[in-house]
């Protein structure tokens, strides 16, 4: 009978604790753009199981491993249950198996242990970038990711058939007007390929947990996507690029970050976020162009770079302001 009740006293005492742990794997997934939001977390887990049952798994299991590394060594516990020590995870998780292929043992392993990585990096570069105040962003997931992905050629356990990485970037081919079709799959799919999946109905549902987290978010979503079409366009990037949204994820986590999540929401850093948004644009093909040698992957480096020169900046700035 003692035993009974002690049985059912460690019951009632571990299911708060896996709430609670499964709350912040959720504000994790949430926290790639941004949101502390476990609803937000589950409309965004939600679209990475649209994309394919694959992606949510290691979607969850990316955040999963960097918040409990970050619980095991002893990190701040509200920066922790807020998500921000499982985003980067997160994308590390998803990053490998979009590029090394989900379905075989050496990408999960990679997987895991990219993920603990980045939580090292994140609070690494929190120490360093305190000082000029400026956030960690996605460099801990970029700098494991450009890592994995540039090794991943002299290992073959992690690559799988894929086409050699090329040794030259090659200039855009393909038509250069995009239809109506391209603009408006391209306008969520902006949004989903914030998680690398370019499907036109997984970046709406990423929109619905913005939406659900924060109408301004939301927003700031849509203006940084519609921009960044326009400069895509504008440019003469072509179509089926614009479509795919390989051009416009990191213009709209510029605007996120630009409008609302670091600076005061405003006219002028509104104004100030969508330059931003079409200077990330502009950005990725060339940091794709730098990446080719090694596959070419742009990740998250040109919102990286943008919104980090752009926060830098605004100490000298009399029109914006820091939240």
């Amino acid at each position: 009978m003692g035993q009974q009740e002690d049985g059912k006293k460690a019951a009632t005492a571990i299911r708060p604790l896996f709430g609670r742990f499964s709350a912040e794997v959720l504000r994790g997934v949430a926290q790639v753009d941004f949101m502390p939001s476990a609803v937000c977390g589950l409309f965004f887990t939600a679209a990475l199981f649209a994309a394919g049952p694959q992606y949510g798994l290691y979607g969850l299991l990316g955040s999963a491993v960097a918040t409990a590394a970050a619980y095991g060594l002893g990190l701040d516990r509200a920066a922790v249950g807020a998500g921000l020590h499982g985003y980067n995870g997160c994308l590390v998780a998803l990053a490998c198996a979009v590029f090394l292929g989900p379905g075989h043992p050496a990408t999960l392993a990679v997987a895991v242990l990219g993920a603990a990585v980045a939580v090292v990096l994140t609070a690494g570069l929190a120490a360093l970038l305190a000082k000029a105040e400026l956030p960690v962003l996605t460099v801990p997931f970029c700098l494991v990711a450009t890592a994995l992905t540039t090794a991943a050629p002299g290992f073959r356990q992690l690559w799988h058939g894929a086409p050699a990485p090329a040794a030259l970037p090659v200039p855009a081919t393909g038509s250069t007007a995009p239809g109506w079709g391209d603009l408006w799959h391209g306008f969520f799919a902006n949004i989903g390929q914030v998680f690398f999946l370019p499907q036109w109905y997984v970046g709406l549902l990423f929109l619905a947990g913005l939406f659900a987290a924060s109408r301004l978010a939301g927003l700031a979503a849509c203006a940084g996507s519609a921009t960044a079409l326009l400069t895509a366009w504008a440019l003469g990037a072509p179509g089926d690029q614009v479509g795919r949204g390989l051009l416009g994820y990191s213009g709209v986590l510029t605007a996120l970050a630009l409008y609302g999540v670091f600076l005061a929401p405003g006219g002028w850093s509104l104004g100030y976020a969508l330059v931003g948004a079409a200077t990330a644009t502009l950005l990725t093909p060339a940091l794709g162009a730098v990446a080719a040698p090694f596959g070419g992957h742009a990740l998250t480096w040109p919102f990286v770079l943008t919104t980090l020169l752009f926060l830098a900046a605004v100490p000298a700035v009399p029109r914006l302001h820091r939240r």
